[in-house]
């Protein structure tokens, strides 16, 4: 198993800053691809930035230029800096890690981000 571990998230203010980070412990030695989603309610969970063990990244298009994704993979550790926020960003971020064998995707708790106008 792999366990995912959140921090950060909270309040703040439009045009302000955020930064999450997630930690796998348990079986980390495999993971492979991590990332951050988000789902907002009464929204399907989405996508917001997914980055592989080669440091390979993928954003969706909303957070382009404003949002960054990284990894530390000694600590197996993903963050996900957030600027300039908006209040759609305003969301529960998931953590997710994907096992590469045996293959598995796992979850973190979320973390509740808002953004206030």
């Amino acid at each position: 198993q792999v366990q995912l571990v959140n921090s950060g998230g909270g309040l703040v203010e439009a045009g302000g800053s955020l930064r999450l980070s997630c930690a796998a412990s348990g079986s980390s030695f495999s993971v492979g691809t991590m990332g951050w989603y988000r789902q907002a309610p009464g929204q399907e969970r989405e996508l917001v930035a997914t980055i592989t063990r080669g440091g390979t990244t993928n954003y969706a298009d909303s957070v382009k230029g404003r949002f960054t994704i990284s990894r530390d993979n000694a600590k197996v550790t993903v963050y996900l800096q957030m600027n300039s926020l908006k209040p759609e960003d305003t969301a529960v971020y998931y953590c997710k890690a994907d096992r590469i064998f045996p293959m598995k995707t796992f979850w973190g708790q979320g973390t509740q981000v808002t953004v206030s106008s």
